[in-house]
């Protein structure tokens, strides 16, 4: 299923400061060239991001609805993997495989897959500043373009936050779940969804063995972990997940 059809903008309640804000409060001017990406170190880290990668997808739509209508596309949004791979996000429509990355865990290739995607909007877990050197001008490439940066915490909170996203619509869990706990694809299955009118990502060949290859370190104890992590930000059933911005010169040293 595509994020086009499964969610809506208005899934989602944004507070900033403790006030009610909206998306263009965490991603201001949002135009149909902006690129969400996010990067992560450990498994299934992302789903700690939830509702941010959701909401840039929405953004991604909103600013230029013909993408809903005439050409349903897949949003703009990358991961970037450091050191190995931590999971299959397919679900949440990092989808055709390029959309899904891993690079080794050197800072200067971090910053270079950032900017040979042209993200201009960027999400890293919570790290410390570094006195580290990136390649030059690689620097100067990313802050002439990036215009929002954020960090996450894996388990969906962060400390000293500015801001939150709340779903008020269950729908939003439907694919971490997905992600958790993958669907186990018949061949028949792939077969007759390759066949439908409207092509879904699950009908490609090679969708269910490249999520199969990007959960090779993912364990049922890691998966388990993941549930209770979603289950200890549920209120009344729904997720709030918190978020913290970053200057983009400050969050390049924290790669």
């Amino acid at each position: 299923m595509h994020v086009i059809d499964a969610l809506s903008s208005d899934f989602y309640e944004v507070e900033v400061a403790g006030k009610a804000a909206t998306a263009r409060d965490v991603f201001p001017d949002w135009n149909p060239h902006d690129r969400f990406g996010i990067v992560v170190y450990e498994p299934l880290a992302l789903l700690g991001a939830t509702h941010l990668i959701q909401m840039a997808c929405m953004c991604f739509y909103d600013a230029k609805p013909v993408r809903r209508t005439e050409r349903r596309i897949y949003p703009e949004i990358f991961a970037i993997h450091v050191g190995d791979w931590w999971g299959g996000h397919g679900n949440f429509d990092f989808w055709p495989p390029r959309r899904e990355v891993c690079v080794l865990e050197d800072h200067r290739d971090v910053l270079g897959a950032i900017n040979d995607r042209g993200i201009t909007r960027l999400a890293i877990p919570e790290r410390p500043r570094r006195d580290i050197t990136h390649r030059r001008k690689e620097e100067d490439c990313a802050l002439d373009r990036l215009v929002t940066s954020v960090m996450y915490s894996p388990t969906g909170r962060i400390a000293n936050h500015d801001f939150t996203i709340r779903s008020n619509n269950r729908r939003s869990e439907r694919d971490v779940q997905r992600v958790i706990r993958p669907t186990q694809l018949s061949d028949q299955s792939v077969a007759q969804m390759s066949k439908s009118a409207v092509p879904v990502k699950e009908g490609d060949p090679d969708f269910s063995p490249r999520q199969a290859e990007l959960n090779v370190n993912v364990t049922d104890d890691i998966r388990q972990q993941a549930e209770e992590r979603r289950a200890q930000l549920k209120v009344d059933g729904l997720i709030t997940e918190s978020y913290r911005f970053v200057r983009p010169g400050d969050v390049l040293k924290c790669l």
